[in-house]
């Protein structure tokens, strides 16, 4: 019976799911076993033919995933059951499966042939963020808006600027997935303690010829298990990206509240429903999903540290946390990035919303803008700032216009004429380069 929202199918796209069901994950193994038999044979350790033998029935065609389980509920051994399995089906060649091996040279291999198949998926997916941000950026290039800080009218940006920021975030995160590879894509044939002493004099040729036929890398040593600073990396670099779409989409819950108004998530007006009590509402519900989800994926990396304790060469806390967080890691933050890109891709700007919330300050946010104006007429910069902080002070006070307050000033009118104090106030006249940055984004 199915428990989880992942198990219901609630969360996780269809081909994230493939790579972590049972029958995939038994295939997993079941393909570095037949790496193994035939690299033995290779080096002339068994024959050919049984070598051959082991890898045509190295499939779950084969070697049922109940008769497998069926084995461990007798024996208690999950890959000792796994092998039996194997043998059962390989005949006379059964003799030579999994010889000079231990359970975790093929779980941490098929565990790197596993997370292979996810992050290429996981790469896409932040590929395919990335896209749509560069596609917003160019469109919304021009959209002024009103920046914000500490939840405070700042000075103008665009919406293009925005997404560029998330766009460039998003690229480190690719940048950072591709360098880790090398590092967690690693296999290994080492045997009990590391040692690879059951494995014979060609330990070392075997481990080599296993990884390349499987297409990943050889862990350069290792013990009983390949050290676990491996899958923390990599799972600190999910939290981080899962940290990322939450930020992103925080954002855009922000700026959907009806006191703003500025952009929204889509809504399907025509079936949506966004209230079991109230018609009225549309609320942010995909992006509140990202946020709950990654705050999940973010507390997978607690454990994931933790793994990279064990007592001497190996214990067995790591497995257990591992059956969760390796593919519940995997299918949520790919879940997530899918979602991300369908918010961004669809997002609903108001325009006129930006323009009206600019002026929310009666051109206050503007002050930066007049200051350097009044630097350049050769006031002192900290005369400019003082006089300027006190000037919004009573337009704040009197709720007057900032434009009226710098005209009747004696000092800024001395120095700006109406022209000049209304192209400093123009939000347009003061985006800097930020038109620039979101497209240099778009063309990267």
């Amino acid at each position: 019976m199915p428990i989880t929202p992942i198990d219901t199918g609630r969360y996780g796209s269809p081909e994230m799911l493939k790579i972590f069901e049972e029958e995939n994950r038994v295939q997993k193994l079941l393909d570095v076993e037949a790496a193994l038999a035939l690299a033995h044979a290779e080096v002339g350790n068994i024959p050919h033919k049984d070598a051959e033998k082991i890898a045509a029935m190295a499939s779950i065609k084969y070697v049922k995933v109940e008769r497998v389980k069926a084995i461990e509920k007798e024996i208690k051994h999950d890959i000792a059951s796994l092998v039996r399995a194997l043998s059962e089906v390989c005949g006379e060649s059964g003799a030579y499966v999994h010889l000079g091996a231990t359970s975790y040279d093929i779980v941490d291999t098929a565990n790197a042939l596993q997370l292979k198949d996810a992050e290429s998926i996981i790469e896409k997916r932040l590929a395919d963020l990335k896209s749509v941000l560069q596609k917003q950026a160019s469109t919304h290039k021009d959209t002024v808006m009103i920046g914000r800080t500490h939840g405070q009218h700042a000075l103008p940006i665009t919406l293009g600027f925005k997404f560029a920021v998330w766009g460039h975030e998003v690229n480190r995160h690719l940048e950072r997935l591709s360098e880790c590879k090398k590092r967690v894509l690693a296999g290994k044939v080492s045997g009990a303690v590391g040692t690879q002493a059951g494995l014979g004099e060609h330990a070392e040729t075997i481990q080599v010829l296993v990884m390349t036929r499987l297409g990943i890398s050889a862990a350069e040593i290792s013990t009983q298990i390949v050290q676990r600073d491996r899958y923390a990396e990599l799972i600190s670099i999910y939290a981080m990206i899962a940290t990322s779409l939450e930020n992103f989409a925080t954002e855009i819950r922000e700026l959907q509240r009806p006191e703003i108004g500025e952009i929204f998530e889509a809504f399907e007006s025509t079936k949506q429903v966004g209230s079991s009590t109230m018609p009225h509402k549309q609320n942010p519900e995909t992006c509140e999903r990202v946020c709950g989800l990654a705050r999940i994926v973010r507390s997978l990396e607690t454990p994931a540290l933790e793994d990279m304790v064990t007592w001497h060469e190996r214990d067995l806390t790591q497995s257990s946390a591992e059956r969760f967080i390796l593919p519940e890691s995997n299918i949520l933050l790919d879940y997530v990035l899918y979602l991300m890109c369908n918010i961004v891709a669809n997002l609903r700007v108001d325009k006129e919303r930006m323009l009206q919330n600019l002026m929310l300050t009666q051109g206050r946010a503007m002050s930066e803008s007049v200051m350097m104006a009044l630097t350049k007429k050769g006031m002192n910069r900290q005369d400019a700032h003082e006089l300027l902080r006190e000037l919004t002070i009573i337009s704040a006070v009197e709720k007057t216009d900032f434009k009226q307050i710098l005209m009747k000033d004696k000092p800024i009118s001395s120095l700006l004429s109406e022209k000049e104090i209304d192209a400093a106030l123009n939000p347009r006249n003061y985006l800097g380069t930020a038109v620039k940055q979101a497209e240099k984004f778009a063309k990267t």
